[in-house]
């Protein structure tokens, strides 16, 4: 994992193109965060910052132009449409809108990367600010810049659900993230999958604490979500 990797929102209603989108931007080494619907995009929104925002623009509810046009008058984040729509009125309406670019599908998914890269290119430089490089959690450190868990010299090994769920936790110590932001976060997303959340949880606790049973880093915030919390 490369230092300070861009962390991506994608947004469509079709769980399998949601699922297939996360894990093609993952193996290009970005953090990806995806949502069913415009509501749920609202509150991932309120719980991270992201590099750019991927949106199906025909989605039940509030359709992908509506959010665009609400989102761009908040917020500077970069947003891509997807549209089965690739009339020139529709492509004008979505750059209208405030979008920065515009994919028909079916589309070739090395050409969103492309585009996705060329988007990212454009955005200023900020000089970030000093923060740390890991998070030591008693026995164990987490390495933020590799996503890589440790104990002494020896690594503990995470499957990608696992570092994921870390990666997200370690991106606000300190603070409560919401199940639904967690599960946002997680591959093949669909409905009830809060349980698989906590059941991931449970087995990062074993790999953590001391005493899974009475977690100190790795804590749960009653009606809040889970909290990571660091020496």
């Amino acid at each position: 994992m490369t230092p300070n990797v861009s962390h991506l929102l994608v947004v469509d209603d079709d769980e399998r193109i949601r699922g297939l989108l996360q894990k093609f931007l993952m193996r290009h080494g970005f953090l990806v965060t995806i949502a069913r619907d415009a509501r749920q995009a609202r509150n991932l929104l309120a719980s991270f910052e992201f590099d750019l925002i991927i949106l199906d623009v025909m989605m039940p509810g509030e359709d992908g132009i509506s959010l665009t046009q609400d989102l761009r008058g908040k917020l500077s984040v970069p947003i891509f449409l997807l549209t089965a729509r690739g009339e020139i009125g529709n492509r004008i309406e979505g750059l209208e809108a405030g979008a920065d670019d515009y994919l028909v599908k079916p589309f070739e998914p090395k050409e969103l990367l492309l585009r996705i890269n060329v988007i990212l290119r454009r955005q200023p430089t900020v000089v970030a600010p000093l923060v740390q490089k890991s998070l030591n959690l008693g026995a164990v450190h987490y390495d933020i810049e590799r996503a890589e868990l440790w104990q002494g010299d020896k690594p503990i090994r995470l499957t990608l659900t696992e570092a994921q769920l870390m990666r997200i936790l370690a991106q606000s110590p300190g603070q409560a993230v919401s199940r639904e932001a967690l599960v946002g976060s997680l591959n093949n997303n669909h409905e009830g999958q809060e349980r698989t959340v906590d059941v991931q949880i449970n087995r990062l606790r074993r790999k953590i604490e001391q005493d899974p049973r009475e977690p100190r880093y790795l804590q749960t915030v009653r009606g809040a979500g889970y909290l990571l919390k660091y020496d």
